[in-house]
């Protein structure tokens, strides 16, 4: 332990209640051993008293009320009152005196160093303070550079359809596929022209010595007081030539003469240096004598101006300023001013009058003609752009127009906007404009064009997808789904695709947009043709997106492309982008190929597979076909099994390409062909043994990584003595490799050693004597915790060998490590002991490693400084796997869990209580039932908690002691446990909810008889606000409360409250209600219920009839085949439902319809069935979604518990009835019920005589026995 007292027991002596049964017996000891003991306890309570919460009650009756609450020290107690006029001790860092005395001044409060860095960083005048606070949703904002590649990327105009018998349909600038490969043959050759430019420029620089680096400018030290010259600049000279006082440092600092050289800048103040141009935040230096002025300090917490200087700004403009063109009379001007003024000058320049000279010096002297004005003409004397032109008064800043206070300028968007000729569209945003801008043009319809009308609806259902309401957006997919084959698959594409490109776009825009092209590709089908390219360019990206979703969207979208345009199409569309210049692209080709693949198959793909990866016109074709095939194996999994010889026979030669990339890419795509091929498929893989083996040994860096991890993920598919050989081969080289420094070479490492450890071939006592000794020497430190990906594999492959090993063998190495400095070195040593005790249990460990063990967690858990699990799941798995062995160490671990039930803080205070839930079992196991009830009786005293996470942990520990101590022996009594539950049900926290109402359940459920009738109606009515409870647990735990109150009190009482609560009108509410109804009526037998329920029918509310019809669809769903005795009570209250206008009632009783029949299967009810199915009948022609599906649902029970031939008689009827909507309904129904009961239906179709032809009388079916 850290120290003494968290091992001291005696220290459980400062609580309420202190543990008799550890007190020694002290009769023996003379008084002055007694006093000795009790001046040492004092003695350190007083030294503890810091970290106890022992003034947790507030003396009401005492003086210092607002002492005892807000504390009684001074709060400017180590700051500083004053500012010194005079202070320079910041102004200079390399002073240590100086720098020692601040320390020492601050000792008492100093904020961490992270802090004061990043204050300095900050700059002032731009800082944002709630910068971080709103987070973008735009994509392009959290894009890296390599993502933000895709923005590279052009539409290219549509491709002509080769299959397509018009060929005009892609439109006049379609390009063929030879036109294409021409286009990027050209790109393709450009890039290697102006590579070779690069590479011959760096030869001649290096050749002529230009490449080398300027001498650096030498500068001065910066001066104390802030006296500089003005910075001369210096004449290009060589370094021989610098005068040898240029560089030689003075010797102190007083003596320092300054230099004519770059002056440092301070960080406090600073006297403006005389320039030619004055900066806008110091006071300009006039031309005259004056004395230089200072700038006033600014604050860096606000901006308010500092030291005002007259009826100026903070900065004012001097006179210097009557040469220019339009004199000002010494205005005030901002530095936004000031640039305007600026660029207007430039512009004015640029814009000047030319004459014919400056015309002929720009233009040819051939070839032009000079023409005359018109006579019409008069030039703008007086142009708007010219106003800042005109002089204004001396200290007036003349008439501005003030800008609209429009809401968008807050961040409030307008619901609707109105649009000339087009209803009404959702609000615009102002990226919007660049793309629906043409609804706003107030253009008549009927002067517009078909295709004009026609962009402008799309444009219009398009924005109401991206910016409507989900009403909106519902209906205008739905149109946009339907007229897609009208609309065109180019006026569609050419408007959504630019929406899917545009820099502006959020996440949300962009879920919507694809959802629009998918449905549309339905509908399309093979006219997207010429669309293809232009589809991949905008959904390629979303292959390699960092969102799980948006990925399975890009594949969804280009597997659906794929079935549309055909195979043939796809390859044409995708050939160029194979060997493309621009890795970007190479890589989302060859996943959308994988794709491909999947949705078309891999037998299609494989003989372009083979073309590609053994191509010799460039080594970018054949990267890209191996990538293909890993992306493929990484998509399919164990679906490329049957194609595994002919994938793997396709990139065999790439691991001996002569490019190292090619190589590098082979051996990772092996590596993903046997992951998923494990564990079958070794025979595909012999081919390639050999390069892989010899590609080991010469490789280093990158590509031995690559090679390793092939034989890593081949090795484990290998039989016993082959393993056992491959892995003695390659674990020299393994172990060579655990002291690379590269981090991806780690990952690869640890995972190749887990793999080889999880062979079967592969011995323990080889791995205890070659392995374990590097693997702990170079893995398991501190570094490899700071990782997250490093983390979790080291934990993985050390709990792979522990398996091999033993617990033993790997636990004793590591136990050292839970008392190290470094708290996520220690979770990852708890977090590994967790998982290899977790698997292997115990039992190996013997009696000194389990003290350490012990010994270690109890360190480990006390200085965990952050809110982590791995820490309390750790102590719990070791405590539970030692079990009875444990039984030594529990006086210890609760003393050290009372002392942190004390403790100030509240993270440690949830720590210790939830440690208390983890152990109770083994408690109960080692027979500590006394120290059990003692800590339930702190635990009753902490029921006060302030903090709903740590009131939660304790109502947790709590049940956990409830339900291994028992009712009877639990203390405090559950009669005076529960009355202060009560009112923490109405705590709305969920942590506190769900772990209360168990607790109450368990006691409702086990100990109902030690609490009265009248405390638990109490429990009742605030159980009713838990029914609107967000998580389903917190309802569900309160709904089965419900059924084991009312089993023990009676359902009277319970029921009437719950049948009140079906008049609220919330809505989740009523539904759990109903629920509840239903288990009191399981619990207490249904004609407990049944009576209230029918009854409660009557009242005329639609509310209350709904949740009584809901309740009876509970009830008979639960209590199953003991429906038969009450189908007859209900069939006059489903007649009424049945009939009832409301949809709702013909629905829900629909479902209880089906719940009764199911229930009543063969039960001789056959006679109320048929009856309550002609009520149903009727609603079979109901439009609506849900009730009919209820309807659906209820004929076919009603088959089940009647027979299909009942059902077939009323089928019959309709199915060739002359309207069609007719005939649908009927022909579902009887597909349906042929499907479920087909052997039952054959029987009793209609009977049909023989003619000449055909024989349909079947005589078996006559027999009869």
């Amino acid at each position: 332990m850290a120290d003494g007292r968290r091992t001291s027991f005696k220290r459980t002596s400062m609580h309420k209640t202190t543990i008799t049964s550890q007190i020694p017996n002290q009769t023996c000891l003379s008084t002055l051993d007694i006093s000795a003991q009790i001046k040492a306890e004092q003695e350190k309570r007083a030294k503890d008293s810091s970290t106890q919460r022992d003034d947790t009650r507030v003396s009401l009756t005492g003086v210092g009320y607002d002492q005892d609450i807000y504390g009684s020290g001074n709060k400017f107690e180590g700051y500083s009152t004053s500012l010194p006029m005079d202070d320079d001790d910041d102004d200079d860092e390399e002073d240590e005196l100086t720098k020692r005395a601040a320390q020492k001044k601050l000792s008492s409060y100093t904020a961490p160093k992270e802090v004061y860095a990043h204050l300095s960083s900050v700059e002032d005048e731009d800082h944002d303070p709630f910068a971080g606070r709103s987070e973008s949703k735009r994509i392009i904002d959290r894009e890296d550079d390599y993502h933000k590649r895709r923005h590279n990327r052009v539409l290219s105009p549509s491709r002509q359809d080769a299959f397509a018998k018009d060929q005009g349909a892609a439109g006049s600038d379609a390009r063929t596929y030879a036109e294409v490969m021409r286009e990027a043959e050209l790109e393709r050759e450009q890039q290697r022209v102006l590579q070779k430019i690069a590479e011959k420029k760096k030869e001649a620089q290096k050749a002529t010595g230009q490449d080398a680096p300027p001498p650096p400018t030498p500068t001065g030290r910066k001066r104390r007081w802030d006296v500089a010259t003005p910075v001369v600049a210096p004449a290009a000279t060589s370094s021989w030539n610098e005068p040898d006082d240029h560089v030689a440092a003075p010797t102190n600092r007083w003596e320092e003469t300054p230099k004519a050289d770059v002056k440092k800048r301070n960080r406090w103040d600073e006297t403006p240096v005389a320039s030619h141009t004055s900066s806008w935040d110091a006071t300009p230096r006039a031309s005259s004598g004056v004395t230089e002025t200072p700038t006033a300090k600014r604050s860096r917490w606000d901006e308010t101006p500092v030291a005002p200087s007259g009826m100026f700004g903070a900065t004012p403009m001097g006179a210097g300023q009557f040469g220019m063109v339009t004199p000002n009379l010494a205005v005030p001007m901002t530095p936004e001013a000031m640039n305007a003024q600026r660029w207007e000058h430039e512009i004015d320049m640029r814009n000047r009058p030319l004459t014919d000279d400056d015309l002929d010096a720009m233009f040819p002297t051939t070839g032009y003609r000079i023409l005359e004005q018109p006579a019409t003409y008069t030039p703008i004397r007086t142009p708007g752009r010219k106003l800042t032109a005109t002089p204004t008064p001396y200290t007036g800043n003349g008439f501005m127009m003030q800008d609209e206070n429009l809401k968008q300028n807050y961040g409030i968007t307008p619901t609707e906007l109105e649009v000339p000729g087009g209803g009404n569209l959702p609000f615009f945003k102002q990226d919007d404009m660049q793309h629906f801008g043409k609804l706003l043009d107030e253009k008549d319809e009927s002067s517009m064009s078909a295709e004009d009308i026609k962009e402008r609806k799309i444009m219009r259902l398009l924005l109401k997808i991206k910016n409507g309401t989900p009403a909106m957006r519902k209906a205008a997919l739905r149109t946009i789904t339907d007229k897609a084959r009208d609309y065109g698959a180019g006026p569609l594409f050419n408007q959504i695709l630019p929406l899917l490109m545009s820099p502006t776009l959020e996440d949300q825009e962009r879920h919507l947009l694809v959802k629009v092209i998918d449905r549309i590709l339905y509908k399309l089908d093979d006219l997207v043709r010429p669309f293809v390219h232009k589809i991949l360019v905008v959904i390629e990206p979303l292959l390699i997106d960092e969102d799980y979703y948006a990925r399975v969207e890009g594949r969804e979208i280009i597997s659906n492309l794929s079935k549309a345009a055909g195979l043939a199409t796809m390859i044409a569309t995708m050939r160029p982008d194979i060997d493309h210049a621009d890795e970007y692209v190479r890589n989302t080709t060859a996943r959308a190929f994988s794709v491909v693949a999947s949705a078309l198959g891999i037998p299609a793909l494989l003989p372009f597979l083979k073309a590609v990866c053994n191509s010799k016109k460039s080594w970018q074709a054949r990267h890209t076909g191996i990538k293909i095939v890993q992306q493929i194996a990484i998509l399919l999994g164990c679906a490329i099994l049957p194609h595994l010889k002919n994938l793997v026979d396709a990139i065999a030669k790439g691991l001996e390409d002569e490019q190292q990339k090619v190589r590098t890419i082979a051996s990772l795509a092996i590596a993903a062909l046997a992951e998923a091929a494990h564990p079958y498929g070794i025979e595909s893989f012999h081919s390639v043994l050999k390069p892989l083996w010899s590609g080991i040994k010469k490789h280093r860096g990158k590509g031995l990584a690559a090679f390793l991890k092939a034989i890593g993920y081949i090795i484990p598919l290998m039989e016993e003595e082959y393993a056992n050989f491959y892995t003695k081969e390659v674990m020299p080289i393994l172990i060579r490799e655990f002291q690379s420094p590269d981090e991806e070479m780690k990952k690869i490492v640890l995972k190749v050693v887990k793999q080889c450890a999880g062979t079967d071939g592969v011995s323990p006592q080889y791995i205890k004597e070659e392995i374990l000794p590097e693997f702990f020497k170079n893995f398991w430190v501190r570094r490899m915790a700071l990782d997250r990906r490093n983390y979790k594999q080291l934990v993985e492959t050390t709990v792979e060998l522990a398996q091999k090993v033993g617990v033993t063998e790997i636990v004793s190495r590591i136990v050292e490590d839970l008392k190290d400095e470094s708290e996520p070195y220690r979770k990852m040593v708890m977090e590994t002991i967790e998982k290899v005790v977790t698997q292997l249990g115990a039992a190996d460990v013997d009696g000194r490693l389990e003290e350490v063990l012990i010994d270690g967690i109890l360190y480990a858990f006390q200085e965990q400084t952050t809110e982590d699990i791995v820490m309390l799941n750790g102590f719990g798995t070791v405590v539970n796997a030692l079990g009875y062995r444990s039984k030594a160490y529990l006086p210890q671990i609760t003393s050290t869990i009372l002392w942190r039930l004390n403790n100030k803080s509240a993270k440690v205070r949830q720590q210790a209580a939830d440690l208390i839930s983890r152990i109770a079992v083994v408690m109960k196991t080692c027979g500590e039932e006394k120290l059990m009830g003692h800590l339930g009786l702190v635990l009753f005293e902490y029921l006060g908690e302030e903090y709903p996470e740590v009131l939660g942990s304790i109502l947790g520990a709590l049940k956990a002691i409830v339900n291994v101590i028992g009712m009877s022996s639990m203390t405090p009594p559950i009669k005076d446990l529960l009355p202060r539950l009560t009112p923490i049900l109405k705590n709305r926290h969920e942590k506190v909810q769900e772990n209360n109402i168990d607790l109450v359940g368990r006691i409702a459920d086990r100990g109902a008889e030690f609490v009265s009738a009248r405390e638990w109606m109490r429990v009742c009515f605030e159980l009713l606000d838990m029914l609107k409870a967000h998580k389903k647990g917190i309802r569900r735990a309160a709904v089965n409360t419900f059924g084991y109150i009312a089993k023990a009190i009676g359902p009277q009482d319970v029921l009437a409250t719950l049948l009140n609560n079906l008049k609220v009108q919330e809505r989740q509410n009523r539904v759990c209600t109903t629920v509840a109804i239903a288990i009191v009526a399981e619990t207490c037998a249904p004609f407990t219920v049944l009576p209230a329920l029918m009854n409660e029918y009557r009242v005329p509310e639609l509310n209350v009839q709904n949740g009584v019809l809901k309740s009876l669809a509970w009830v008979f769903e639960y209590i199953g085949e003991m429906g038969k005795d009450y189908i007859y009570a209900v069939t006059p209250l489903l007649e009424d439902a049945l009939m009832d206008r409301d949809l709702v009632h013909r629905q829900t009783a629909c479902t209880t319809v089906k719940h009764m029949s199911l229930g009543v299967v063969g039960l001789g009810c056959e006679d109320a069935l048929l009856h309550l199915l002609n009520f149903v009948w009727p609603n079979i022609f109901e439009t609506s979604p849900h009730v009919i599906n209820a309807v659906m649902d209820a004929i076919d029970a009603l088959a089940v518990a009647l027979g299909p031939a009942t059902i077939l008689q009323y089928v019959v009827q309709g199915l060739f009835h002359p309207a069609r909507k007719v005939r649908e309904i009927y022909w579902k129904i009887y597909n349906n019920m042929y499907i479920g009961a087909q052997d039952g239906v054959i029987p009793f179709y209609p009977s049909i005589d023989n003619d000449d032809v055909n024989k349909y009388e079947r005589t078996e079916l006559f027999y009869v026995v």
